[in-house]
């Protein structure tokens, strides 16, 4: 299973399409199947988009986690369908609280709607109720600046202390015994975490609450509870606030991870694991649909010690309605949320960093998305 997950992983790409992340917002022409095309032929970076009548403007909200895998996907689809999609990206919390305002056409989250969401919801969605689409997934990375030191391993105990400021200094003896050959500095730790409500947050911590709930007392959430520590906004400005300080360390997806080193995380298995897209997907392969109805919210395996696999994964979900959309933008959202599921849209995700969800679930999101009305 590991070598056909691994070939898969390589086929995909190998597959994908290269991408910018800069938004682009021009509008072409179409043919008679819908796929929209310049100048007679199809825009090679849109692939196969089907815009499907959509017209118009979009507003999104929400995960800073998928804002690059978004920013690469609203290129492509506004390439082809000349549709302009303006996605904030101020946090889960955010997009789900202006989802639920009637604000936006869809939200972003890294964490499930929680019941009272789902209530809340129903005010929005005429005749139906707000549902979670997994479309994006990846890895938590701990990336942190530590001079002279490129390869710490760490375990869920010992991050817990570090983020809850129990240990201090890098060179505390709990760090030493993971990292014996490590020349460790008698060096301050600044752990950076969200300013504001975040599902990265939320993964986050509930893989110390899984792991380690000795050390990790907090009941956890998409705001930060632990006292002390530096905060900064976003995954991006969290990733900046690592690189800018010696000492730092921080938690963000994958793709805020370049240019700086990462945590290997002790899981139990022989070796510790690095975080990947493949080391993400070994880990979300396990995770299993606990939504009901057309909901389709995943529990995953924080406790994983199976070889390869990265136990600290989020999904970003789409939230939209599944009755009861706005008729403006139906179209354009059906079509969007479309290309994203399709086998393209996924391929992209790999070229950014970010795993794709696996096609047994994604089978699931594609089927939901024909239906939403």
């Amino acid at each position: 299973m590991k070598l056909q997950r691994k070939n898969r992983l390589r086929a995909l790409s190998l597959g994908a399409v290269a991408v910018s992340g800069a938004l682009a917002l021009t509008a072409c022409g179409s043919d008679d199947t819908g796929t929209q095309t310049t100048g007679g032929s199809s825009s090679a970076a849109a692939g196969s988009v089907k815009c499907d009548g959509a017209k118009g403007q979009l507003l999104a909200d929400g995960s800073s986690a998928q804002k690059n895998a978004i920013d690469a996907w609203v290129k492509n689809f506004s390439q082809a369908c000349g549709v302009q999609i303006n996605y904030k990206g101020a946090g889960s919390g955010a997009g789900v609280t202006s989802f639920n305002q009637g604000q936006i056409a869809f939200a972003g989250s890294d964490s499930a709607l929680k019941p009272e969401e789902v209530v809340a919801s129903k005010k929005v969605c005429k005749g139906g109720q707000g549902i979670d689409l997994p479309m994006v997934g990846g890895p938590i990375a701990l990336g942190y600046n530590v001079p002279g030191v490129d390869d710490l391993v760490l375990d869920a105990p010992t991050l817990a202390k570090i983020f809850d400021s129990k240990i201090q200094k890098w060179n505390d003896p709990a760090i030493k015994k993971l990292n014996p050959s490590a020349k460790l500095p008698d060096l301050k730790i600044q752990a950076f975490h969200r300013s504001e409500d975040s599902g990265t947050t939320d993964n986050f911590t509930k893989y110390l609450i899984a792991t380690t709930p000795d050390n990790w007392k907090y009941e956890g959430g998409k705001a930060w509870q632990a006292k002390g520590g530096q905060a900064a906004s976003g995954s991006a400005g969290v990733a900046q606030g690592v690189k800018q300080n010696q000492g730092a360390i921080g938690y963000f997806e994958l793709s805020y991870a370049k240019d700086m080193t990462t945590v290997a995380i002790n899981t139990g298995a022989k070796t510790p694991v690095k975080p990947s897209t493949e080391s993400a997907t070994a880990d979300i392969a396990a995770a299993k649909v606990i939504g009901t109805g057309k909901d389709l919210a995943l529990q995953l395996d924080y406790k994983t010690k199976a070889e390869g696999a990265y136990p600290i994964t989020l999904v970003t979900y789409e939230i939209v309605c599944d009755k009861g959309n706005k008729p403006e933008t139906l179209a354009a959202t059906k079509a969007f949320l479309t290309y994203l599921a399709s086998e393209d849209g996924q391929k992209v995700l790999v070229e950014n960093d970010y795993a794709p969800i696996p096609e047994e679930i994604i089978a699931k999101v594609r089927t939901t998305v024909d239906g939403l009305s």
